[in-house]
């Protein structure tokens, strides 16, 4: 969606006038017209003002992505615990880490790690993103 089209949707669903919005952020409605027709962008000052009026982040207009919310310390415990157990579980099988036969070297177990690391914390975070209730966010 376009910043336009966002900007003109938010102002409908609350059945403003391009008039009346305009009025409040101090610009014309020719402009904002300019805006929502996608002709123009409005510089950032402009475009606060209308994330403050429709009761939306920048963010939101501009479809930039929402950040991952970061983690508790229980939560970074978990994930140490569980990389540990499943590097341990992986160490001690009967394969014990080989590729193509060959036991792995230090470099390679240490990237295995940290990209196991990485997914962990990923996965953590997008259950947390998803399953959370809009209640208990913060943005």
């Amino acid at each position: 969606m376009t910043l336009g089209y966002k900007l003109k949707k938010e102002r409908e669903k609350r059945n403003w006038s391009q008039k009346y919005v305009a009025e409040k952020i101090g610009i014309t409605n020719t402009v904002l017209s300019n805006y929502e027709r996608d002709y123009r962008d409005p510089d950032t000052t402009t475009l606060g003002k209308l994330a403050d009026l429709y009761e939306v982040s920048t963010d939101e207009l501009l479809d930039r992505p929402k950040k991952l919310s970061s983690l508790s310390k229980k939560e970074e415990r978990d994930i140490a615990r569980d990389l540990e157990k499943t590097l341990e579980e992986l160490e001690n099988s009967e394969d014990a880490l080989m590729f193509d036969g060959e036991p792995i070297d230090e470099h390679t177990k240490e990237m295995i790690r940290i990209s196991l690391e990485n997914s962990m914390r990923m996965a953590k975070q997008l259950a947390k993103q998803k399953f959370t209730p809009n209640k208990y966010k913060k943005d």
